[in-house]
């Protein structure tokens, strides 16, 4: 939302459009959350939706308000919604990438091993305890504890992903509503009609244009979905890219009087980093066509239960830096798929421990150009990788893109013309369906006792990204 709502200021900063920006700088809410801040190639913008009833000043909001948006008028802490953005210093591109919010995962500053939604809630709660037994006032204690739920989470995100966010977006609930109001609605299509009373979902199938309570409803609804809030994620990234899709391709922002909601909009909701200069971001990523912004989830091991959380989605750390650092990786000289300029032999070991993926991905490879190598096991591992030898990047990068993003790395001992493709537990490109059927279930580590809900079950093959000018219907 930040992307599509930022591209505005590019019409033109004299008169009209040098007031207006003024008129946003100024009214937005900032928070100081970011740290030092390693360059990686690429600004990454932790996107956060948060279930507060509260406006972006820490208001509450009016009952009558909450009525609208059918939320009830409990104080919920929890970041429901967690989308990283990462956009190349090239601004060529953007991807969005999403963490659901049962993500279970390491929570730093000893709070141990917790859903990633809690991180907040978890920071803030620590935060306020302390303040209030320093005898802080209440002032103190809400913008304070505010901040420390914000780094918590943060910092969360960034030892999870192994990116160094640069900046923080937070949107509430309210905010949702009036910015999709603000647009004039988003275009949505549902493959069978919905009817749910928790989140007030109720829509007939097909393509359809929604807004405000409605749009909330779309993106909040988990609940009579097949996968639950993995389906409400999908909700969520076909939304947001549809919102893109209408923004970048067809001139919304160019619209004066949709201009000035969206302004409107946008500081009634919307807290930002103290660092956020909107102008300087806008010039950056003026030239990012709906075409160039994809949506996509972190790689999932599957569906466990803690002892002390209930329902969770397992994940393997390693795996999600390597998806995280390979979203925005250049592409390769040539298309995936197309063959490398010079002949290149590759190697496939299987270290999934999932039978025949090796002998699967290494046919795949030779339909698409490349030479069949030497096809073999290898010792467990948990995260996939091509290696390459001294001088040969493009060869690996080009390996890498056919089997949709995987990180590469040197090795001087091979030989040349040969790249070799270990098939990690963390694989989820092209024959991942092999991962997601035969895949056994686990019987050790931190989910040997399971809850009455089951065993852990193996997450699915992912869907291949979504691209923000194309958008699929949905569940």
């Amino acid at each position: 939302m930040v992307l599509a709502l930022v591209s505005v200021l590019i019409f033109g900063l004299t008169g009209y459009g040098w007031s207006t920006f003024q008129d946003l700088q100024n009214g937005l809410s900032t928070a100081d959350v970011i740290g030092f801040s390693a360059p990686d190639g690429a600004t990454d913008i932790l996107l956060v939706g948060n279930d507060s009833r509260t406006d972006a000043q820490g208001n509450p909001l009016p009952a009558e308000v909450l009525a609208r948006l059918r939320a009830s008028d409990n104080e919920g802490e929890l970041t429901d919604s967690m989308i990283l953005v990462r956009i190349p210093n090239d601004g060529s591109k953007a991807v969005a990438i999403s963490l659901p919010r049962d993500l279970y995962v390491e929570i730093p500053d000893g709070f141990g091993q917790h859903k990633l939604n809690s991180a907040y809630a978890r920071g803030k709660g620590d935060a306020a305890a302390q303040l209030i037994g320093e005898g802080a006032d209440p002032a103190t204690v809400h913008s304070e504890s505010i901040s420390a739920g914000r780094k918590l989470l943060l910092q969360t995100v960034e030892d999870l992903t192994g990116v160094g966010i640069d900046h923080y977006a937070e949107l509430n609930l309210l905010g949702f509503a009036l910015l999709t109001e603000a647009v004039g609605g988003v275009q949505v299509c549902l493959r069978a009609p919905v009817k749910e009373q928790a989140s007030g979902a109720n829509f007939p199938a097909g393509p359809q244009t929604i807004s405000g309570p409605d749009a909330l409803a779309f993106v909040r609804q988990r609940n009579g979905l097949p996968r639950g809030d993995l389906d409400r994620v999908v909700r969520q990234q076909v939304f947001l890219a549809s919102f893109a899709d209408q923004v970048l391709s067809t001139g919304t922002l160019a619209n004066p009087s949709r201009i000035r909601e969206l302004i409107d909009a946008t500081k009634q909701s919307l807290a930002l980093d103290e660092d956020f200069n909107v102008l300087d971001f806008a010039s950056r990523i003026q030239g990012i066509a709906a075409g160039h912004v994809e949506f996509m989830t972190v790689p999932l091991l599957g569906e466990a239960n803690s002892e002390s959380d209930g329902y969770v989605l397992e994940v393997d750390p390693a795996a999600v830096r390597s998806f995280a650092a390979a979203a925005v990786l250049p592409r390769p000289a040539t298309e995936p798929g197309a063959p490398p300029t010079s002949r290149t032999t590759v190697e496939v070991l299987n270290a999934s421990g999932v039978t025949g993926l090796a002998a699967t991905i290494s046919r795949q490879l030779t339909e698409q150009g490349f030479d069949a190598g030497r096809v073999a096991n290898s010792d467990p591992r948990a995260v996939s990788l091509v290696r390459y030898p001294t001088g040969e990047v493009d060869a690996a990068r080009a390996v890498a893109a056919a089997l949709e993003g995987l990180p590469t790395e040197e090795d001087p001992n091979l030989p040349a013309g040969v790249v070799r493709v270990y098939l990690g537990e963390d694989y989820s490109g092209r024959g991942a369906e092999w991962v997601a059927s035969q895949r056994l279930p686990r019987s050790e580590g931190r989910f040997a006792t399971h809850t009455a809900a089951g065993p852990f079950r193996a997450a699915p093959a992912p869907a291949p990204p979504l691209v923000a000018s194309n958008v699929p219907c949905v569940d």
